[in-house]
């Protein structure tokens, strides 16, 4: 049986690679062996966002390891499952280069996943729409879905929409915990596209909606190599609470422990 964290990683995944896999593999199916069907993952593997990316390539191993040895693809008389694994660097520039190499070498591929970050994702996008190759992806700016393309799908909420709820649930939560409603914010991003649309929902009336100051808004280009002077800034503002939206996970640390070497403990939330 599986548990709802092990549902939620891993089973949705296979369910996920399994039911796209057979629903797109017709369309290419005279163009590649019926007992295999080949679906691409592009995302970063080296550079500043590496991790995230490696973390996607092993649970994308994993599921299609699953529904292999569960007998493959029921709808396709079991056919297997095959990934091919492309690298977008660091840099849209180089995201998009590897969604060139992908099309040009990989003409029987059905569909694919990516790229963790929204600026890698909507680079990719531009390339698999113009040769029809369905795209699935986690990533979450509104404009990935906003530009009318037919062959891309979102799998999250996009920034807006998770914008729109994060706020309300702050401010109700700490109104419950009894350490009174919280009138001032500060924000912390860096400037990828995701984080760009998720800033805008908050800025564009969000928090004013709740009655809430933004004390301190602070924009950075990642990677960080000192966070010392936006912890300053953010904490001469005085906040009742912290918004970080940041798509590195070094940019994270860096933030968290700078804050906490300067005596703030803010709540972090993405």
């Amino acid at each position: 049986m599986s548990t709802p964290s092990t549902f939620g990683r891993r089973t949705a995944i296979k369910m996920g690679l399994a039911g796209t896999a057979a629903v797109l593999a017709p369309r290419r199916a005279r163009a590649q062996s019926p007992r295999e069907v080949k679906i691409a993952l592009v995302v970063p593997l080296s550079g500043a966002w590496a991790r995230q990316g490696i973390l996607k390539q092993m649970g994308a191993e994993l599921a299609i390891d699953d529904v292999n040895k569960g007998g493959g693809i029921k709808a396709l008389g079991g056919a297997k499952l095959k990934l091919v694994v492309y690298d977008t660097g660091d840099t849209a520039e180089k995201a998009k280069n590897a969604a060139q190499r992908l099309v040009a070498q990989e003409p029987d591929v059905v569909g694919g996943m990516g790229s963790w970050l929204s600026s890698f994702t909507l680079a990719v996008t531009e390339v698999t729409e113009r040769a029809e190759l369905p795209w699935l992806t986690l990533s979450y700016s509104d404009l990935i879905t906003g530009r009318g393309f037919k062959y891309v799908f979102q799998s999250s909420p996009t920034a807006e929409a998770q914008a729109t709820a994060l706020l309300p649930r702050v401010v109700d939560l700490a109104s419950k915990a009894g350490s009174g409603r919280p009138t001032k914010v500060a924000f912390i991003g860096d400037n990828s596209a995701s984080s760009v649309s998720f800033m805008k929902a908050i800025r564009g009336g969000v928090a004013k909606d709740l009655g809430l100051t933004i004390v301190a808004d602070e924009t950075y280009t990642p990677p960080l190599a000192d966070a010392t002077t936006l912890v300053q800034k953010i904490r001469s503002g005085r906040p009742d609470f912290i918004v970080l939206q940041s798509t590195n996970v070094g940019d994270d640390k860096l933030l968290l422990d700078k804050f906490a070497e300067r005596g703030s403990r803010p709540a972090r939330f993405r």
